[in-house]
């Protein structure tokens, strides 16, 4: 992927590495991984995005305390926006 200049191109890479529903996959858990750092609760996140609480649960350990990858992605997307759950210097922290 490194080795991808654009969007296109890393869509294009994608499209070839996984099936439809291996890409669906990846954009459910993407997009409860960005609710999750919005501060969203497990519950409503599952609500909102179809995904099984199970889902939510695992995306949401990966989140805190995984290896920040998607913390990488959130923090590009969002340009290490501030959030309820988002510090000045990007990391995501676990509600209190």
């Amino acid at each position: 992927m490194l080795q991808c200049s654009n969007e296109r191109e890393i869509a294009d890479f994608l499209r070839d590495v996984g099936t439809l529903s291996e890409l669906y996959t990846w954009s459910e858990r993407l997009t409860v991984a960005a609710r999750l750092s919005e501060g969203e609760s497990y519950r409503e996140a599952s609500i909102v995005t179809g995904a099984s609480t199970t889902t939510v649960t695992r995306v949401a350990s990966f989140l805190y305390d995984g290896e920040g990858g998607y913390q990488r992605i959130l923090g590009a997307q969002h340009h290490h926006a501030a959030s309820p759950m988002r510090g000045e210097d990007g990391v995501v922290r676990r509600a209190r």
